[in-house]
C-alpha cells in the first residue's frame, strides 16, 4: 500500500472557494495528466517542471468536470517526498467529491486519515516528533499554542533529543572501545568522569520533563475550576467568560448539581473551565454528589476562581473550601461588589494567609472582568515562554520515553556507586539511547506508527 499513489481531499469538506485535492506518489503526475488537459485540449503535465501551476480543465472520459489550477511538485521537493500533484477545484462538496472520484478512477486510492504526513516520516523528511507538531498545529487554538507546535515543526524537540543521544552515545563507544581495547584506552577513573557528565544529562532530561506541565496546559488548555458557596455567582462567571448561556442562572441556591465544562479562549491562553456544585454540606443525595464532584475537580485544577459572594458573612463552607486550595494556583474573585458589601479584600485574605490575589468584580455590572483575564495570563505565562531557546513537551508519548530515559541514566549512577563492572553502564546508557530515540520515531513499532497517524485529519 506503500507504494500506491493515493489521493484525498486536503481543504475541509464544505461549501467554499476553492478545494484542494492532493495526489502524491509514483504515478501521481500521469495519473493527473490522464484527465487535465489545457484549453487547447493538450495533455502537459508529464512534461512539467517541478513546482509549476497550470490553468485548464478536469475532464471525465470527454465532459469537462471542472475548470482548475494544477500544481506539480516533483519528488523530492514535496511534501510526502513523492511526486505530488494538487488539483484547485470550485469549493464546494459535490464538485469536490467528484473530481475525487475522477482521480480514484484513474488508479488512485483514497489515503487514510494522516497518511500523506506519514509518508512524509517513512521517507525521512520529517521525524515523529515534527509529524505530532504538525497535527499539534492544526490543533492549536491560541497563540501560544501555535508558537509552540511551529517551535517543534521547526526541529525544538528534534534538536534537544539528538544533542542528548550524541553525549550518550559517545560514551557507550567509548567503553565499548576500551573493553575491547584495554591494552591503549584506560577506564581508570572513568566513573568518575561519567558521573559528572551523567548529572548534566539527567538535569538536562528533567528540564524537559518539567516543561510538560506547561506544554501541557499549551496544547489542552488551563484546567480551571470554578469553586464556591451556592449562589456565589459561579455560573455566571462561567457564562460571563464563555461569553454565552452555558450554565443555567437562577436566584435558587444549589441550581447546579452536575460539572459544566466549557473551553475558553482568553487573551493568548486557552482555559478548559469547569463550573462546580456550591460547597456546602448537603443533605440532598444528589446534591452531595455534586458537591463531591467538585472537590474531585479542584484536586485536578491547575487554576481555582474562588467565587466569593460579598453579600454575606463568610462561614464554615469557606473554612472547607480553603483547605480545598491550599496548594493550588489560586484567584479569589469577590463577587456582587455592586451590592452592600458584609466583608471586604481583607477580611477574603486573612482567611487564606494573603497566599492568593484578590479581584473585586461584579458579575452583574460586568467589572473586574478584564482584570480577571489578564491576571490569568500573568499567573501562567506572561514573560515566561520563549520560543526561542525553551522546549515544551506537550506529548504524552514523548514524556513517557523521556522519563525512561532518565529512569536508564539513574541506574547507570547506581552501577558506578556500586562499582559495578563497566559493560553494567553501557546497557542503561543504551537503553536510554534507545528510549529517547522513540521520541524521533527511530525503534517504533509498526502498530504506533500507525495509530499515531490514525489521529491525523484525512487529507494531512
Amino acid at each position: 500500500m506503500e507504494n500506491q499513489t493515493i489521493a484525498a481531499i486536503a481543504t475541509a469538506l464544505a461549501e467554499s472557494g476553492i478545494s484542494v485535492i492532493r495526489v502524491s506518489g509514483d504515478c501521481a503526475v500521469t495519473i493527473a495528466d490522464r484527465i487535465f488537459r489545457t484549453r487547447g485540449k493538450k495533455h502537459i503535465l508529464d512534461h512539467a517542471d517541478s513546482h509549476t501551476i497550470h490553468y485548464g480543465f478536469i475532464f471525465d472520459g470527454e465532459e469537462i468536470v471542472d475548470e482548475v489550477m494544477v500544481s506539480v511538485m516533483r519528488a523530492p521537493k514535496s511534501y510526502t517526498m513523492e511526486d505530488t500533484v494538487e488539483i484547485n477545484c470550485h469549493g464546494g462538496v459535490w464538485i469536490t467529491n467528484r473530481v475525487l472520484e475522477v482521480v480514484l478512477r484513474n488508479g488512485a486510492r483514497l489515503a487514510e486519515p494522516g497518511e500523506f504526513t506519514k509518508r512524509a516520516f517513512l521517507n525521512g523528511r520529517i521525524d515523529l516528533s515534527k509529524a505530532e507538531a504538525v497535527m499539534d498545529l492544526i490543533a492549536s487554538d491560541n497563540e501560544l499554542a501555535r508558537k509552540c507546535s511551529v517551535s517543534h515543526l521547526q526541529g525544538a524537540v528534534a534538536s534537544a533529543v539528538k544533542s542528548l543521544r550524541e553525549k550518550i552515545i559517545y560514551e557507550i563507544a567509548f567503553i565499548e572501545s576500551a573493553l575491547d581495547d584495554p591494552e591503549h584506552i584506560s577506564l581508570d577513573g572513568y566513573g568518575n568522569k561519567l558521573s559528572g557528565i551523567l548529572e548534566t544529562l539527567l538535569f538536562e532530561i528533567g528540564r524537559l520533563l518539567d516543561s510538560f506541565g506547561n506544554g501541557r496546559m499549551l496544547k489542552e488548555g488551563i484546567k480551571t475550576v470554578i469553586l464556591g458557596k451556592p449562589n456565589a455567582g459561579k455560573s455566571s462567571l462561567l457564562n460571563t467568560l464563555a461569553k454565552e448561556e452555558r450554565a443555567i442562572v437562577t436566584d435558587i441556591a444549589g441550581t447546579t448539581r452536575d460539572i459544566v465544562e466549557e473551553s475558553v479562549r482568553i487573551k493568548s491562553v486557552s482555559l478548559r473551565i469547569i463550573d462546580t456544585a456550591g460547597i456546602r454540606k448537603a443533605e440532598d443525595q444528589v446534591e452531595k454528589i455534586g458537591v463531591e464532584r467538585a472537590v474531585r475537580s479542584a484536586e485536578d485544577a491547575d487554576l481555582i476562581l474562588y467565587v466569593v459572594d460579598a453579600s454575606i458573612p463568610l462561614d464554615e463552607n469557606d473554612t472547607a473550601i480553603v483547605s480545598l486550595v491550599a496548594q493550588k494556583n489560586t484567584i479569589i474573585l469577590l463577587n456582587k461588589t455592586d451590592l452592600t458589601a458584609v466583608i471586604t479584600e481583607e477580611d477574603v485574605s486573612r482567611m487564606f494567609q494573603n497566599r492568593f490575589p484578590v479581584i473585586r468584580i461584579s458579575i452583574r455590572e460586568q467589572t473586574g472582568i478584564d482584570e480577571l483575564e489578564d491576571m490569568i495570563e500573568r499567573l501562567f505565562f506572561h514573560g515566561k515562554i520563549s520560543f526561542t531557546n525553551e522546549v515544551f513537551i506537550t506529548n504524552v508519548r514523548q514524556k513517557e520515553a523521556l522519563k525512561e530515559a532518565y529512569d536508564s541514566l539513574v541506574l547507570v549512577k547506581e552501577s558506578i556507586l556500586c562499582a559495578l563492572p563497566e559493560d553494567f553502564y553501557s546497557i542503561d546508557l543504551m537503553n536510554a539511547y534507545s528510549a529517547l530515540g522513540r521520541i524521533m520515531g527511530e525503534e517504533v513499532g509498526e502498530d504506533l506508527v500507525n495509530e499515531i497517524f490514525s489521529r491525523f485529519c484525512m487529507g494531512k
